[in-house]
Parts: C-alpha cells; structure tokens; sequence
C-alpha cells in the first residue's frame, strides 16, 4: 500500500522538527516536503503534490489563511489546519479557512495533554484528512453577499408550492460544514423570519466563537442562546449550539443539556432533530449537510415522520457524503438538493409561512 504523502507548513523551527518527528515515526505516512512561510508552502504543494497539508494560520509572508485559499483553488488537497485556539483573530481566519476548503482544524499541543495522547491525535487526524476527496474551492464563491447561486426553478418552486404552515428550520453539519451553511444564509431573502437552529460539530475549543464570525459573514443576525431562551426570541435569527452542549426545543423554549454524547458528538444533530420532531411535528423543516459519520440522519427521519419537509445535501457538493448518504439510506430525505439550491428552498419556506401568516 502506498504511503500518505504528507506536508507540514509551519514558521516554528521547534514545532514544525516537532510534528516532522511524529509524522515520520508512522510507517504508512511519508514526510515530503516542510515549509516555513504559506508562499514556500503553495510552491511545494504544487511541486510535490502531496496528498495532505497540515497548515498553521500564523505564518510569515503569506498566512495560512492566504494559501488555503489559493492551494483551494488552484491546487485542491486535504489540508489540516493545525493551530492555536488563543486569540479572537487566530480563530476567525481558522473559520475562514474552513470556509475556504480545508477539512478540518486540531489545536496545538498545550502541554496539558496526557503522555502520547496529542501525538495520536494528529496522527489519526492526517490519515483520515488524506482519504477525503476534495474539489476546487474558489474563495470568490463565498466573497460578498447575494451572489446568484446555481438553481433548479421547478424544484424551488415545488419547495414554495408548500402550503406556508412551516414555523421552524434546523439546519445540521460538520465537516465541510462552515462553508455550506455561509452559502446557506447568504442565499436566504430578507423578508425570511423563521427561527433557524443550528448544530455544526467543530473541534473544542475552535467553536468558542463560530457564531460571532458566522454572524459577520451574512446579513442576518447568529447568536448561541442561553438555556431557556423562547424559541420566539428566534424568529429572523440564527440560534446555535454552543461547544459541549445539545440543544433541544422543550414547550416552546430552547434548552442547553448535558445529556449523554450521541454519535460521540455533543451538540448533536439528531438530538436537535428529535426535539423538533416532537416539538413541531408537520410544522418542522429540516436539513442536514455534508459531514462524517451519521449524526442526523435519525432525526431527519423522525421529522419526516412527523410529517416535516426534510432535505439533505446531494453527493456532488458534499464536502463528505456522510451523514447525508446515512439519510438517504434511511429514506429520510424528502429532498436531495445541491447546496446552490438549499437556500433558495429554504427561503422559499420562510416566505410562503410569512404570507399565510399575513391572510
């Protein structure tokens, strides 16, 4: 079996001989090529062609967040952002690189960690970063407000046929997730007023800020809640998770638990779904996007169930076709739409509610 072709992009002398140790010390990866600037990095990317990058965002130069965006669209590979958690402005451009087309992001090691334990973790992290297909990113696509989106007419206008009754969505993701969901809210109109819940698993402690940055990328307003918040306060916003709590809706409130992990995920998607199901019933609507493992799909079931519009990311545009393919398996998707089109049918939902609600 051929070795996973690695590069390590990283300006510390001491952390880059550091991660070169433990990547060389694997016997299915090989260590290519290490750079010490993003400029230097996108040269060997294009030069090596490795088949995973583990990419720092500090860099001189060019910043990690600049050859993200550039290997994205000019030479897409697996890149794993390796970096610190410490400053607002270091977790907003690991968001952005996110965005931009990288996989997934592991924290430097704090020294807090048990012997070999942040070791294992890159190791495993880079193995499976390597086996994810990934596609040109070009960061233009998510670089202003109100782009026009690629769309299907006849299957938007079937979403908007729907008889308005909808009073909530839920929206679940995790890897691949942070660009889809920009797209998502970039595309909903300004007249759309449903509350929208969100679950997006991201690695502690980087999602100690996600909805403040995802707040700054759409027009609309993204907030985490605090534990009993009314599901009324919502509406025209964008409520999400915070990092190791669930969030369910419970008699018209918002609540935070610390009720078991599912799927080794909390927040998790199908605890969300579940709540919704139960709360809404044929009023719910909800959509699960690209993302590992197959957190969601139940749930998706559950309001289909119930008699809610479900729809899930098609294939094509997953970043990894994972818990959506789980729904698909489950019939739990009404709908497969590629992410271009979710938004516009969402959008379509909060509008047909908003006139039925004004007759």
């Amino acid at each position: 079996m051929a070795k996973i072709r690695a590069l390590i992009v990283e300006d510390s002398v001491t952390v880059r001989k550091r991660l070169s140790e433990i990547l060389s010390a694997d016997p299915e990866i090989e260590l290519v090529g290490e750079a010490e600037d993003g400029k230097r990095g996108i040269e060997l990317c294009l030069e090596l062609r490795p088949d995973v990058i583990t990419m720092d965002m500090m860099l001189p130069i060019m910043t990690g967040l600049a050859a993200t965006e550039y290997i994205m669209a000019h030479c897409p590979t697996p890149i794993l952002i390796v970096s610190s958690s410490v400053n607002r402005g270091e977790l907003f451009r690991t968001y952005d690189a996110l965005a931009a087309g990288a996989i997934d992001v592991l924290e430097k090691p704090t020294g807090r960690e048990a012997d070999g334990e942040w070791e294992r973790r890159y190791v495993s992290a880079v193995k499976l970063v390597s086996r994810i297909r990934v596609i040109t990113h070009l960061r233009a696509r998510l670089a202003g407000h109100g782009q026009p989106v690629a769309q299907h007419p006849a299957r938007i206008q079937h979403l908007a046929g729907s008889d308005g009754g909808h009073k909530v969505v839920a929206i679940g993701a995790s890897t691949g997730g942070p660009g889809a969901i920009v797209e998502i809210l970039r595309t909903l109109p300004p007249e759309f007023q449903l509350p929208v819940l969100l679950v997006l698993h991201i690695n502690e402690p980087f999602g100690a800020a996600f909805a403040d940055w995802l707040d700054g990328q759409t027009d609309r307003r993204v907030v985490y809640p605090n534990d009993g918040d009314t599901v009324a306060s919502a509406v025209g916003r964008v409520v999400m998770a915070p990092g190791d709590r669930h969030l369910v809706v419970r008699g018209g409130r918002l609540r935070l638990t610390l009720d078991p992990e599912r799927h080794s995920c909390r927040p998790s998607v199908d605890v969300l779904f579940e709540s919704v199901a139960t709360e809404y019933g044929a009023a719910a609507a909800a959509c699960l996007l690209t993302g590992m493992g197959r957190d969601g799909a139940a749930g998706l079931l559950d309001i289909r169930r119930a008699g809610g519009l479900t729809i899930a990311q098609d294939e094509a545009t997953s970043v990894i076709y994972g818990m959506p393919r789980e729904a698909m398996l489950l019939g739990a998707a009404m709908h497969v739409l590629p992410i271009g089109e979710i938004g516009p049918a969402i959008g379509a939902l909060g509008v047909a509610s908003s006139r039925r609600r004004a007759l």
